[in-house]
């Protein structure tokens, strides 16, 4: 099986040194998104994960270790990021609202790079997907973004569906259910999105673009072809190992009812089993894409970033989902790079949000923006990736029709408040001692300074909280 690995070493050097010799010529973008992708990949530190493509991206561009997303869930977090605008002043805070239709004049990215003349191109899940006037499940379009537009997500050919596989747990889960699937990488969306993708650039790479490709794996259900899940044999999955002392959930720190208790152990690691799979296959098709940018000496003058749209638990806090405020719903994969700026091949720990990349991508293109942006641009970091900027991260998501939770995460920090007045419960976690955030620091009469300092923080991002 061909997993479309690049040289990396050479073709590193070669761009990092084409790069600095930029010429005046715009800037192209391309944008990739991957849904549900966690930094579980090679280049965050899980060797465990096959992931070439993007660690190659990581190691020429520059990593964020610290992105976090605005709302754990597609669709809130993508008109977010698409818009510059927060969740809570877009009033979109569930999958089910267009961004376009509730928004009709708001300029999202790619509008705002298609108005200043370059080719604007959306395949796969950019946007989220809703009902047709039939109600059947369509995405969500934007004519006046794009140019060009493809799904394929609902297109998956028989062959593509066919192979062994089954529901987990019970099955009271749609979802929850795998398939190592005949048919090769054609046969399913992603691959099928990475062949437009790999024509629309061989044919519009001569002129400024703005290209975006929503590949929709990891996402479940976890499809892939067959090869993909031979990487990972069932007996060498590694569960987490959770701390027995660990503090008691807060009521609302996850769902209200309990989906995944039914869960086995063999359930689990077919879970795992089949998300690190999906993600070995996504990555590929990322290299199919990759291979045109070589080919066509695009990175001399393309700025290419790869992200995630929120976190994802694998099993952390007996989760198995996203729509957590958590570290592990929160925070995302982020990388960049960018023609011309000597710190590519750097990482940085300094925290970013997804709301900054309009901004960003706005500045490092020379562009300007139409309407106010609720973010900042990172070309500070991008810059000098040692650099500590001093920012904060909110992340918020809904519990039932009324309650909102706020999260705010600073470089060592992660505060959480249920309600407007935290009425409904607090969380503090202390990353420094608690990655996992597996030890509830609220109550602690030791940090009761910096609870207040995190509760003010918040308040800054979310100023109708109460006090």
């Amino acid at each position: 099986m061909k997993k479309y690995i690049m040289k990396t070493t050479s073709l590193m050097l070669g761009g990092l040194l084409m790069a600095g010799a930029a010429s005046a010529k715009p800037l192209n973008v391309l944008f990739i998104t991957i849904d549900d992708l966690r930094p579980e990949i090679g280049c965050y530190g899980n060797d465990e994960v096959k992931t070439p493509n993007m660690d190659r991206l990581a190691n020429m561009g520059v990593k964020f270790n610290k992105a976090y997303c605005q709302y754990p869930v597609c669709n809130p977090s993508r008109a977010s990021f698409l818009s510059g605008k927060r969740p809570d002043e877009l009033d979109i805070v569930s999958n089910t609202i267009p961004l376009r239709e509730k928004w009709p004049d708001l300029v999202q990215l790619p509008q705002l790079f298609r108005e200043n003349g370059y080719f604007t191109s959306g395949m796969g899940k950019l946007l989220h997907k809703g009902l047709d006037e039939n109600d059947k499940p369509t995405f969500f379009r934007d004519d006046v973004s794009f140019e060009h537009q493809f799904r394929a997500i609902g297109t998956t050919p028989k062959i593509g569906k066919k192979g062994e596989g089954r529901k987990l747990g019970d099955g009271s889960i749609v979802w929850a259910r795998w398939v190592a699937a005949e048919g090769g990488d054609e046969a399913q969306a992603d691959g099928m999105i990475a062949a437009e993708a790999v024509r629309v650039l061989e044919e519009n790479h001569d002129k400024p673009f703005f290209i975006g490709v929503g590949l929709h794996k990891p996402h479940d259900p976890f499809i892939a072809p067959k090869e993909y899940f031979e990487d990972y044999p069932l007996d060498e999955v590694k569960l987490v190992n959770e701390p027995e002392d660990r503090t008691p959930l807060e009521k609302h720190s996850l769902s209200n009812k309990d989906f995944f208790s039914h869960f086995t152990e063999q359930d689990q690691k077919e879970f795992k089993r089949a998300y690190h799979a999906c993600t070995t296959f996504v990555d590929a098709q990322v290299g199919k894409i990759f291979e045109v940018m070589d080919r066509h000496q695009l990175w001399d003058n393309t700025i290419v970033l790869l992200m995630g749209d929120h976190g994802y638990h694998l099993g952390e806090r007996g989760w198995w989902n996203k729509v957590t405020v958590f570290e592990r719903g929160a925070r995302g994969p982020l990388m960049m790079w960018v023609p011309g700026m000597s710190s590519m091949g750097a990482e940085t720990d300094s925290v970013v949000e997804f709301v900054d990349i309009y901004p960003t991508l706005v500045d490092l293109c020379g562009l300007e923006a139409r309407h106010e942006l609720s973010g900042k641009t990172m070309r500070p970091v991008l810059q000098n990736p040692s650099k500590d900027w001093k920012k904060a991260a909110y992340t918020q998501v809904t519990r039932g029709s009324k309650m909102m939770g706020y999260s705010v995460r600073d470089g060592r920090y992660r505060y959480i408040q249920w309600g407007v007045d935290g009425e409904s419960g607090t969380e503090l976690y202390d990353h420094e001692k608690d990655d996992g955030e597996y030890y509830n620091l609220a109550d602690n009469p030791e940090y009761k300074q910096v609870q207040k300092k995190m509760a003010r923080l918040l308040k800054a991002g979310y100023p109708n909280l109460g006090k």
